[in-house]
């Protein structure tokens, strides 16, 4: 019997046609026992049982992993990222890796919305101070007023661009790889970017070019009632050089959904001017659904294609 894995700390099997129809092949499916993030010998465990395939979730798939997993043949990742895997490695090991880069997008899209709306208007703060008793007069600020700089335009910087012009907002943007901006956003240089955006998100990929892409000199060049959002990778911002600049006020609020160690337990816990979410920002229940069967989808064609499964 055929082994499959998934890795994510959760994962609909009952109502996946694609798993399904593996289940009716045949196959044997090992689920994440912890539902967390596994660690790199908690999955090579887990892939030790034979596995052919992966529907994999952020955990660290590295060369150590990947040599120790004999039978491997397909990788899914169940979201966009690929950063956590070896790309290389895979390669060698001739094992194929898919993802599915367009069904988390709106999810993540909104989210970052949803943090950029709650910090300009300070929804936190005054939910807090009316809990206490107090009624607040809180003066926010206005989208439509803002220049919001997306660093990144791929699938989810995008739609956070068109939401963003929904608002009425300027959009500016930087990104090396393309030359084409949608209507009505602007490409700049990143220090341009840095310099005159009022909100800074991030929709790019991590790896050694782009860590700590968010650092003290790029604190100091913002605005001092800046927000930076960071809904897309751990390690893109320096998150002692962030707490610093909310504490010495080089910028004004922050929200951030991902981290370079998860569970986060570093000093940005006793920031007042930050929203910090678990990881959350694919976990949109219509978005979760279609990303699950999308990747359940991709391992049965990588099966079929690589003969795993006629």
């Amino acid at each position: 019997m055929s082994t499959l894995v998934i890795s994510t700390s959760s994962f609909d099997i009952d109502n996946n046609p694609p798993l399904q129809h593996l289940l009716e092949n045949g196959f044997n499916i090992i689920t994440n026992p912890h539902r967390r993030k596994l660690t790199e010998d908690e999955i090579s465990e887990l892939l030790g049982h034979g596995a052919v395939g992966l529907i994999a979730g952020i955990e660290p798939l590295t060369e150590r992993v990947l040599q120790s997993a004999d039978h491997l043949k397909v990788i899914s990742r169940c979201g966009a990222g690929l950063d956590s895997v070896d790309l290389a490695a895979a390669h060698q090991h001739g094992i194929s890796v898919l993802n599915t880069p367009e069904a988390p997008a709106q999810a993540v899209a909104e989210l970052t919305m949803g943090f950029i709306l709650a910090l300009l208007r300070q929804i936190k703060s005054i939910d807090q101070a009316v809990r206490n008793g107090q009624w607040p007069r809180t003066q926010g600020r206005l989208l439509a007023a803002q220049t919001v700089g997306i660093i990144g335009l791929g699938y989810i910087g995008r739609r956070v661009a068109r939401l963003c012009q929904a608002f009425e907002a300027t959009v500016i943007a930087h990104d090396p790889y393309i030359s084409q901006a949608p209507t009505g956003v602007t490409l700049v240089p990143l220090d341009t970017l840095l310099a005159n955006a009022d909100i800074v998100t991030l929709h790019v990929p991590y790896s050694a070019d782009t860590h700590h892409l968010l650092n003290t000199k790029a604190f100091a060049a913002m605005k001092p009632d800046a927000i930076v959002i960071n809904a897309a990778r751990g390690g893109l911002v320096d998150e002692d050089a962030l707490a610093e600049a909310l504490r010495a006020g080089k910028i004004s609020a922050a929200a951030l959904d991902v981290f370079e160690q998860e569970p986060y337990q570093g000093p940005l816990i006793g920031s007042d001017n930050i929203l910090l979410a678990s990881h959350v920002g694919s976990l949109a229940r219509e978005s979760r659904q279609r990303m699950e069967i999308e990747a359940a989808e991709n391992l049965l064609q990588g099966l079929i294609k690589t003969g795993v499964l006629s």
